[in-house]
């Protein structure tokens, strides 16, 4: 599909960008200890402050079809950039930093002041990751998606510049060289972004037969959107904290990263179905090929994550690739394949919130990732509880579950949706 290949190629850039910078963080200095304050504590804690915007993509492909609607969703996105990058700053260089490491995270203590230095080196994120989604939403809605693809590979090339002369100067500690190369890389890819939407932006019209959505009505709308990543994502430190209190935790800490990051890899390219799905459903005749296309690339992840979980491809990865020492490597080769659910089921939510979005309803959504929290908090509160396996064994089958009963949600409540055209839009 001419739209979804460039999300796509979009995602899966962005998804090798982290299996990249723990491989460098792997060979850089005091390695365990660099990967577990970067993986375990830096970019999930990053990742929670800025995942308000996130959904700014989905929304900005769906809103921005005319000059108005242009306009009420720059000012937000700009506002909440902002609000949260004073949000980010608050927590890493105040005892709000101190009290969520080691009051509630629990992290070991060669972890927390590395960890410090990596978040306030994240600062720019929250600001530069606002503006990019938002300008590309734009790109998406009127049919520039490869402009998307163009920009995410300046940021592949500017992060993966800065981890070159970091591996290369070797004395740098990964915490310091990961988070310096993510916020360069984010920063020239929303500048990329905010350049190529002048075009688009000069020839929308002043207004179309959908006005936009201002006050109330666009915070009914967007509010469920955005609590989506949030409550997705404070699992993340919540995972932290409950692998911090299991056997195995600082060994767990470092290698759950690189599992996750794998996974990820095979679920951006289900994530890039999200907007593909919201942009084509305005479409005549689209509902049917995008399903046929929903099934296949729901198969095709899934089966490309089960070669690499169940074949030596799986010590190849953990040991040559990401760097990890013999014991590590094995433990990560271990846990793979536990993680089996999740590209599949990430196709199948973004055909499902697809049509949620497009229709308007998103408090759907925010349903299902609260399913998705609850059922992971269960599993880790039981792995806690129990102390009998590896912190990390109970994290992926955390999240291995949690995102089998969020997919289970979302079925059940686009079931009108999907027996028929989507829903009149509500206004």
């Amino acid at each position: 599909m001419s739209t979804w290949w460039p999300l796509a190629l979009s995602w899966l850039m962005m998804g090798v960008e982290q299996p990249l910078v723990g491989a460098v963080v792997a060979r850089l200095p005091d390695a365990q200890v660099q990967l577990a304050a970067y993986g375990s504590v830096v970019f999930p804690l990053a990742l929670v402050i800025e995942a308000p915007v996130i959904m700014l993509l989905a929304a900005s492909t769906e809103l921005s079809r005319d000059r108005a609607a242009y306009g009420a969703l720059a000012r937000v996105s700009h506002r909440l950039g902002l609000v949260l990058t004073a949000l980010h700053l608050l927590v890493a260089v105040t005892p709000v930093f101190d009290w969520l490491a080691q009051g509630v995270l629990h992290v070991p203590d060669p972890v927390l002041e590395p960890a410090r230095i990596g978040l306030l080196l994240l600062l720019p994120w929250p600001w530069a990751i606002a503006s990019r989604r938002f300008h590309q939403g734009v790109l998406i809605r009127h049919g520039h998606s490869r402009a998307v693809g163009w920009g995410t590979g300046l940021r592949m090339l500017t992060s993966s510049g800065v981890l070159t002369a970091g591996l290369v100067h070797g004395q740098l500690p990964g915490t310091i060289v990961g988070p310096v190369a993510m916020s360069a890389g984010v920063v020239a890819e929303a500048i990329y972004a905010a350049l190529r939407v002048r075009s688009v932006r000069r020839a929308l019209q002043p207004t179309s037969d959908r006005p936009p959505l201002r006050g109330l009505a666009f915070a009914r709308f967007y509010a469920p959107l955005a609590m989506t990543p949030l409550i997705t994502l404070v699992i993340l430190p919540v995972g932290t904290a409950a692998v911090s209190r299991m056997p195995e935790a600082l060994a767990s800490l470092a290698v759950w990263p690189l599992v996750n990051a794998v996974a990820f890899v095979l679920q951006s390219l289900g994530l890039a179905y999200n907007e593909v799905v919201v942009a084509l459903l305005d479409e005549p005749g689209a509902r049917a090929p995008l399903l046929r296309f929903t099934g296949i690339l729901a198969a095709a992840t899934t089966s490309v994550l089960a070669v690499l979980a169940l074949t030596p491809l799986a010590d190849v990865w953990f040991a040559q690739v990401a760097g990890l020492s013999a014991p590590l490597a094995s433990m990560g080769a271990a846990a793979l394949w536990l993680a089996l659910p999740i590209p599949g089921t990430r196709v199948l939510q973004s055909w499902f919130q697809g049509l949620l979005v497009h229709a308007r309803r998103t408090r759907a959504i925010t349903e299902a990732v609260a399913v998705f929290a609850v059922t992971c908090c269960t599993v880790l509160w039981v792995g806690v509880v129990q102390a009998q396996w590896s912190g990390l064994t109970v994290v992926v089958i955390a999240y291995s579950t949690g995102r089998l009963m969020q997919t289970m949600w979302l079925a059940m409540r686009t079931r009108d949706l999907r027996r028929g055209p989507a829903s009149s839009p509500r206004r």
